[in-house]
């Protein structure tokens, strides 16, 4: 059963060397929109504080907030990219991460490489890889081109393997950050009908964007952070 568990959690990012000047400080917030602290002496950015969370199965979130607010911070710490840096963490059931669909990509790589090479990152087995190798090749559409380097692909192409392997198997807890989108006009229309069926078949979504429509559409609840902190919370 999905299951998501954050109490009192914040995740710090040491900066080394801006201890003693301002403008370096001044530039680094404005970035990360987090803010400073100090741990062990060294200075950190607070990319998150005190996040109380809960999420069921059923659960589908919003994640709203300007740029460098702890929305794509918060996602990586689901998916379990960052540590938490205090706080308690409880995650149960399987995760698929669409947060950045090109990560584990190797440009020199041939498809039928990175389909391994990223089903691995996602924390799939060898065998589970290779067993949905052909579906994944299919879907792709990318014929003998699959057999090719990655950096001969086009930007389409590209993004084609890497939404074909990223959905591939159906999770028990979804991040995502904005609504994926591919790029492709003659490839739209079935990645929409399979984002719509990974998403429908998930136990708990997590999504962040920029759309109040979006989120309105497709969550029952709703999270506005600022500065790396929960300041409102919403009911749908």
């Amino acid at each position: 059963m999905a299951y998501i568990s954050l109490k009192n959690v914040g995740v710090n990012f040491p900066i080394y060397g801006a201890g003693a000047n301002s403008f370096k400080k001044t530039l680094a917030a404005s970035v990360t929109g987090g803010r400073f602290g100090k741990e062990t002496g060294v200075n950190v950015v607070q990319a998150l504080s005190d996040i109380n969370l809960e999420l069921k199965a059923g659960d589908r979130l919003g994640l709203i907030g300007h740029n460098g607010a702890g929305k794509s911070t918060l996602l990586r710490t689901l998916a379990g990219v960052y540590e938490p840096s205090v706080g308690e963490f409880v995650r149960r059931g399987s995760v698929s991460s669409l947060i950045d669909p090109s990560l584990g990509i190797e440009a020199d790589a041939n498809g039928v490489e990175n389909i391994m090479l990223r089903g691995l990152v996602m924390g799939m087995s060898k065998k589970q890889v290779d067993e949905l190798t052909p579906s994944i090749i299919e879907f792709s559409g990318l014929g003998d081109y699959i057999n090719m380097p990655v950096r001969t692909y086009s930007t389409g192409m590209m993004m084609r393997l890497a939404f074909s392997i990223s959905t591939s198997v159906q999770a028990d807890i979804l991040l995502m950050d904005e609504w994926l989108s591919v790029g492709d006009a003659e490839f739209t229309e079935k990645a929409e009908q399979r984002m719509k069926d990974v998403v429908s078949g998930a136990g708990i979504l997590v999504l962040a964007s920029h759309s109040p429509d979006l989120i309105e559409k497709e969550c029952n609840r709703v999270i506005h952070l600022e500065h790396g902190r929960i300041v409102e919370r919403d009911p749908q």
